[in-house]
């Protein structure tokens, strides 16, 4: 499946219609519900092989942000053999109590993976959260980069971002 094949399948799984408040407080009058699209595992596939050829050279770890980069980190892990930790929002107050769950991530090259990226807030706060816990954090890969917001605020942070398809790549299937 080329790229134009891919981005209309996207658009037809996941484009919803109506008024949205978005994570970062935004409303919208469309939605890409990114978890449409996750859950299809033929699209599941090609995605990770689309990415798979944008991980920078040296990743050590991938790391997939709860809740909707698990599932693109793990397909990802799965098609390069690359490990994957699973971030959390917070880190959770039982057991082991951490934040990423999976590999030490300690002086590891690690690529943050997401699905959407609207203002990357996030994304800042996990990146931060994993540099405290010793990873090397450089990069960020997403499917569909919402807003240019998202890329300058991350770019402030000393985070690269990756987009496999813009909004308006997938808008041109309206």
């Amino acid at each position: 499946m080329n790229n134009n094949e891919l981005t209309q399948k996207i658009y037809e799984v996941s484009h919803l219609e109506g008024e949205f408040t978005l994570r970062s407080g935004q409303i919208s009058h469309e939605y890409f519900d990114k978890y449409l699209f996750e859950s299809h595992p033929e699209l599941l596939v090609i995605i990770a092989e689309k990415l798979s050829e944008m991980i920078p050279q040296g990743t050590e770890v991938l790391a997939g942000l709860e809740m909707g980069g698990i599932p693109i980190a793990t397909a990802l892990s799965i098609r390069t053999g690359i490990p994957v930790v699973f971030v959390r929002k917070k880190a959770k107050e039982y057991g082991t109590c951490k934040l990423a769950e999976g590999i030490e991530i300690r002086d590891k090259n690690v690529c943050i993976i997401e699905d959407v990226v609207t203002t990357g807030g996030q994304i800042k706060l996990s990146a931060n959260d994993l540099r405290n816990f010793g990873a090397n954090i450089k990069n960020v890969i997403c499917v569909i980069e919402r807003d240019k917001k998202g890329r300058e605020n991350l770019k402030n942070e000393g985070l690269k971002l990756l987009s496999l398809f813009t909004m308006e790549d997938l808008k041109k299937h309206l």
